[in-house]
């Protein structure tokens, strides 16, 4: 009983660290308890809604929705479920099956507040405003002091044009919070749209005082007082608005207006960028678009006219006057000038053109407001443990060959995975070297490995069988003595040709000399599949042709002949099938691998790069999820920028 009680205990544990792991911030950290809830407990629903919320908070939506599954399956009425699944839906933009998701928790629940608010902004996504406001109102009638549903009730207003009813809304929230900057900042838009410039200024300097890291309220007040015509006031804001957010293109461009006006140098690279974070902001585009369009009108006008064929010649020919008399006009002073002073110089004709560039330009554009009414609520964003935020490059994950430890080490991070083969070789070793399989580096181990080499040589000397060449071989390949663990292993091989792991490690030595040989020669043999700039890219300029890394297959091919459950086997012929380009048969061996290991990582890392590069979005977004969930952060990065 006293057992029983401690095992209990010790789960409860482990919920609860989970739990205060999502509070701070460590997602990752609170997905690896809730694994141990899961590996101990599979039928508790609660473990897999809070794995579920890690990886919501991580931005794995698709893999939080199999959770969520998880624990609907285990508790079918289970509000909290339906809607923490409802939101990962509306997250993956498919509103309908969220609202369905809130339908369903509000069965179960109709008296929580959130889910109507969450269902509201799923309304309002769809455009139904009138769906929206009706749950933002059920939301207050059972919470009247909502300020999320006051928000988010203002919001729906003002998209439907109530402004007065969108500035009570927020009047309400302010009184409720007074310090709360978005209800402020939200105001300040709305009273923005009324032209009531002065208590917009007011509502954005609050806003600001509250909250001074807000970039949207530093651009947003100086595009007021860009209106009130005080530029200089309003560059300031602008460069606050860039410092606290670099990508913010409208105050880029907000900022190239304002320093055009005033002839200022740096307008031009601000339009620039501006154009280059968000292509809505290249006026050479707009130009472009607006001369097409005129085209069209053009035509248009010369179609339905074509009955009235002579009238129309006869006013172009009177519109042709008129401009000859317009040009001549401009030309005559021009004229005169050439006989008086000559003719303008080029510089002095260049400032005209820009000055009339310019003209045009503001009176072709006007400023642009960043608005918040797509965002429903505060969102205190925490970075401790946000690993899809970090910039970090993401490749695939490396092969794994035979390593070792000296005997007692307590570096234990090597060890992955267990395997009978490794195992009965360790026990023939008596345990010393402790061999192990990885795919991490070993450099620092050298030293060790070299001690080793000593070590099989006198094993050698007294007994020389294929046990002690294959050892002896492993640890030349280790320390890149490549030349000396092919004799060893060719030696261990043809005294033993049933001997898998000589094979195996033989295909490894052959891929490290060749990886060895193209680096010395410029090739590089870095990993086949990248992610660059949100994209799974083919990184091989030329790849090798398949004869070229024929004798590294065959070695598998035996290996896996001999052990067929050595699921190490499939994954690093796998990585040498991607090198080639042969990524469906490649998948196929990712498979086998993940049949034989439903935990290796690895191998759902790479399988999930493999399908999004042959755009299977969806099946990549799922194993790049079981990848995070057992380890290997960097998978939450691409599926953030990548599968969402």
């Amino acid at each position: 009983m006293s057992f029983l009680a401690e095992a209990q205990l010790n789960i409860n544990h482990f919920i609860r660290v989970g739990r205060t792991r999502i509070s701070i911030g460590n997602y990752t950290g609170a997905i690896e308890y809730f694994n141990i809830v899961i590996e101990f407990k599979p039928y508790l629903a609660e473990a897999y809604l809070y794995r579920g919320m890690a990886k919501h908070s991580l931005e794995d939506y698709r893999g939080a929705i199999a959770d969520y599954d998880k624990a609907i399956e285990i508790k079918p009425y289970y509000p909290r479920a339906y809607n923490n699944r409802g939101m990962a839906y509306h997250n993956l933009r498919l509103y309908k099956r969220a609202i369905e998701d809130y339908d369903r928790a509000l069965e179960f629940d109709p008296s929580d507040e959130s889910i109507y608010n969450n269902r509201g902004i799923a309304k309002l996504a769809l455009k139904d405003l009138e769906g929206a406001i009706e749950d933002y109102d059920n939301a207050l009638e059972v919470n009247p002091k909502s300020t999320h549903a006051l928000m988010n009730r203002s919001n729906a207003k003002i998209v439907s044009g109530d402004i007065k009813g969108a500035i009570s809304d927020l009047n309400q929230v302010i009184i409720i919070r007074p310090h709360y900057a978005a209800a402020y900042l939200n105001r300040g838009l709305a009273r923005f749209e009324l032209e009531d410039y002065a208590s917009a200024l007011r509502d954005y300097d609050q806003s600001i005082r509250f909250d001074a890291t807000n970039a949207l309220a530093f651009n947003n007040r100086g595009i007021v007082k860009h209106k009130l015509e005080d530029y200089e006031s309003a560059i300031m804001d602008y460069d606050m608005a860039i410092q606290l957010n670099p990508e913010m293109a409208s105050a880029y461009f907000n900022r190239a207006m304002a320093r055009e006006i005033l002839n200022r140098p740096g307008y031009e690279q601000d339009y620039q960028i501006a154009a280059r974070l968000n292509p809505q902001f290249d006026l050479s585009q707009r130009r472009i678009n607006a001369e097409q369009l005129a085209q069209q009108q053009q035509q248009q006008q010369k179609q339905q006219n074509s009955s009235s064929q002579q009238n129309n010649n006869q006013q172009n020919s009177q519109a042709n006057q008129q401009a000859l008399a317009q040009n001549n006009q401009q030309q005559s002073p021009q004229q005169n000038n050439a006989t008086v002073d000559d003719q303008k110089s080029d510089e002095e004709k260049r400032k005209e053109e820009m000055e009339a560039e310019r003209r045009r330009r503001r009176m072709r554009m006007d400023l642009v407001i960043e608005d918040t009414r797509d965002i429903p609520e505060e969102v205190e964003e925490v970075e401790d443990g946000r690993i899809q935020d970090k910039n970090i490059v993401i490749d695939l994950q490396p092969m794994f060959f035979i390593s070792a430890f000296e005997k007692n080490a307590v570096d234990y991070e090597r060890f992955q995975y267990y395997n009978v083969v490794i195992d009965d070789l360790n026990a023939e070793n008596n345990y010393n070297p402790l061999l192990s399989i990885s795919n991490k580096p070993v450099a620092t181990s050298q030293s060790v490995f070299e001690n080793f080499i000593l070590f099989f040589n006198e094993k050698i000397e007294v007994q020389e069988n294929a046990h002690n060449y294959l050892n002896r071989g492993i640890f030349y390949s280790l320390t890149g003595d490549y030349n000396s663990a092919f004799a060893d292993l060719d030696k261990a091989i043809a005294l033993d040709e049933k001997i898998s792991l000589a094979y195996f490690t033989r295909a490894n030595t052959r891929y490290k000399l060749k990886e060895q040989v193209e680096l010395l020669a410029g090739v590089g043999s870095n990993n086949s599949l990248t992610l660059n700039e949100g994209k799974i890219n083919d990184n091989s300029n030329e790849k090798p042709s398949t004869v070229e890394y024929q004798e590294i297959l065959d070695d598998y091919a035996v290996t896996l002949f001999l052990d067929p459950d050595f699921f190490f086997g499939y994954y690093n012929r796998a990585f040498i099938k991607l090198r080639l380009g042969e990524y469906r048969s490649a998948v196929e061996d990712l498979n086998r691998a993940i049949d034989l290991e439903p935990e290796f990582a690895e191998a759902y890392f790479n399988r999930g790069l493999t399908k999004i590069f042959l755009d299977d979005i969806e099946g990549g977004a799922m194993d790049l999820s079981r990848a995070g969930e057992l380890g290997i952060d960097g998978a939450y990065n691409i599926i953030k920028r990548y599968c969402n």
